[in-house]
């Protein structure tokens, strides 16, 4: 089995094509523009963000951030 490649350019002309035809010109904006790159230095962002915390710290606050949800959903639904 042998898949033709279509070169980028068509594929992006195609897609953007298929996106206004399904969504409409002002949605397939509002869809693309999700997917801007952005600024700034991820990795070192990220480094500086968790620097202080292990992995067991992390899951220890996943964990109550999730039990904390439950809660607020719970209370929000009259559990």
């Amino acid at each position: 089995m042998s898949a033709h490649l279509q070169p980028i350019a068509e594929l992006t002309h195609r897609a953007k094509n298929a996106l206004v035809n399904e969504l409409g010109a002002v949605d397939t904006m509002r869809f693309l523009n999700q997917f801007r790159a952005g600024n700034g230095d991820y990795t070192k962002d990220r480094i500086d963000l968790f620097k202080k915390d292990t992995v067991k710290s992390l899951v220890a606050d996943i964990k109550r951030r999730e039990k904390a949800n439950v809660f607020v959903i719970w209370y929000s639904i009259g559990v």
